[in-house]
């Protein structure tokens, strides 16, 4: 029987609304020790920022991270998965669109996030990622 990315993923997914300021998802981020947000409009549409995407693409421009929006700097459209999908599923798609995260979706909306980490500490728990994945982190 095949492994289900409901087994492996985060829940609940972190969730921003498009207009929330950039110095907010970073907190956010730093509080719970996470690389990553999804973004959830009211309209149904999701979308992820990355600790990545608010330096390059946030910190980098010109306004202040207090007064830009997330949606400026997110990524719409992303590679979505269910929590039904084979984890096999989850890692073609990982690996054919060189991304770390998958926001996790059910029925338009996000439940959870499966990550490299999730699928290193899931799998192989012994591997140096699983067991970096499984420690606490840095305070």
């Amino acid at each position: 029987m095949s492994q289900k990315v409901a087994e492996l993923m985060t829940e609940p997914a972190t969730t921003v609304a498009p207009d929330t300021d950039l110095s907010t998802v970073a907190r956010l981020m730093r509080d719970q020790a996470i690389g990553s947000v999804v973004v959830a409009g009211n309209d149904g549409t999701v979308a992820v920022v990355t600790d990545r995407d608010l330096v390059v693409r946030g910190l980098s421009r010109t306004g202040h991270p207090e007064t830009l929006p997330v949606r400026e700097v997110c990524s719409f459209d992303p590679v979505c998965v269910s929590p039904d999908d084979d984890v096999a599923k989850a890692l073609r798609l990982m690996t054919e669109s060189k991304i770390r995260r998958l926001p996790v979706v059910r029925d338009g909306e996000p439940v959870g996030v499966l990550s490299l980490g999730d699928l290193a500490a899931g799998r192989d728990g012994g591997s140096v990622l699983g067991r970096i994945s499984a420690s606490a982190p840095n305070g």
